[in-house]
């Protein structure tokens, strides 16, 4: 039910977004009406792969090639909404700019052409970044840690449609590459149906690390087999943090790592985050390093913890997805500090939801070294 309603809500925002589109940009090109013909049945064949890739997210029979070609309409319609907002504003000014009409027109004609461009530009570049995962390289001073340790974060998998076997297998490589101390998982692993997720979660029993590797569950979890992904990951060696803490390294020497259920469990009313309990079997001589999958989990931090990683955010992902998640979430990508004591990083993800599209905020695979 709870997936039948998403799937309502996001195909209803797309559709409107298509509709403005259309009016605000299309019907206001100064071209021929030939092309602007042309480019409403584009929009319209788009809008029809949007309901596709709905359909191919939860039903994951469908070829992957084919889901690819569905995902690929979400980011064309944000991009380009994105653009006919821009064109919307740039109309209304030259259209009050005291200058003569024939100047106005060739400001026009000039508007039509480059945003045209621009759109198909930045959906090509959009495709570009997300051909690549950048690893980004962090230091962290943690007041009081007595020696230093390499963690890998990955974060935002999406593990679903496009990102299968191959690309866990892939990204595992990478981060045994980076030969870590620990390597941490920030939420959203998992985001289709468990039974098709299987092949590819069994090939992160393939991760090395000095410590071991431990996850926390993102608000995209609950859309799915909660209880029974969590078993699943918990199978594969990798140590889920349900409100709970470890310690990793020497005693004295090392850190508290806590975690914590997502903040959408507060909303759904169940498995909901308890900071408390997941720092009260915390040593208080040692540093602690807490896993939250959303930045705005930080607004509950008032003491105990030295450092927060999470995800969620994507780094915005696409525009203009960019300026709404800072409406929401206090911090969108990269080392903050946060106060006195607490500083928190926010990784961009590790894959992507939705198409296979990113512009300015390319996928990464963190390497923190803490000291």
């Amino acid at each position: 039910m709870k997936l039948l309603i998403f799937g309502i809500i996001f195909s209803t925002v797309m559709y409107l977004l298509n509709l403005y589109i259309i009016k605000r940009f299309i019907n206001k090109l100064h071209i021929d009406q030939k092309y602007k013909k042309y480019f409403k049945i584009f929009l319209i064949i788009n809008f029809i792969g949007v309901l596709g890739y709905i359909y191919g997210r939860y039903n994951p029979e469908i070829p992957n090639w084919l889901f690819l070609l569905l995902s690929l309409p979400i980011g064309i319609i944000f991009l380009t909404f994105s653009m006919a907002v821009i064109y919307d504003v740039l109309q209304l000014f030259i259209s009050k700019v005291p200058i003569q009409e024939n100047r106005r027109a060739f400001l026009r004609k000039g508007l039509d052409y480059a945003s045209i461009g621009i759109a198909l530009g930045l959906s090509g570049r959009a495709m570009y970044e997300a051909t690549y995962i950048k690893i980004e390289k962090v230091d962290v001073k943690i007041k009081n840690l007595k020696q230093s340790y390499s963690i890998v974060q990955l974060s935002d998998v999406h593990i679903g449609g496009i990102i299968d076997q191959v690309s866990i297998k892939e990204m595992v490589q990478k981060t045994n590459a980076l030969h870590p101390d620990l390597v941490v998982i920030t939420g959203d692993l998992v985001d289709i149906a468990l039974k098709y997720a299987l092949a590819a979660l069994n090939e992160l029993k393939g991760l090395k690390s000095t410590y071991g590797t431990y996850f926390i569950v993102g608000n995209h979890e609950y859309l799915h087999d909660f209880e029974e992904i969590i078993v699943a990951v918990n199978a594969l060696g990798i140590k889920t943090l349900e409100n709970e803490s470890v310690y990793i390294g020497e005693l004295g020497k090392g850190f508290n790592l806590a975690g914590v259920y997502d903040h959408i469990g507060y909303r759904l009313e169940h498995h909901e985050p308890n900071l408390e309990k997941a720092l009260g079997s915390c040593d208080k001589d040692s540093p602690t390093i807490l896993l939250a999958h959303q930045p705005l989990f930080i607004k509950e931090v008032t003491t105990g913890v030295d450092l927060v990683l999470s995800g969620h955010t994507h780094g915005g992902q696409l525009y203009p997805f960019k300026a709404l998640v800072k409406i929401v979430q206090p911090y969108l990508a990269g080392l903050y500090q946060h106060n006195d004591v607490t500083q928190i990083y926010v990784n961009r993800g590790t894959g992507f939801w939705g198409p296979p599209m990113r512009l300015g905020a390319s996928s990464e695979i963190t390497y923190m070294r803490v000291s």
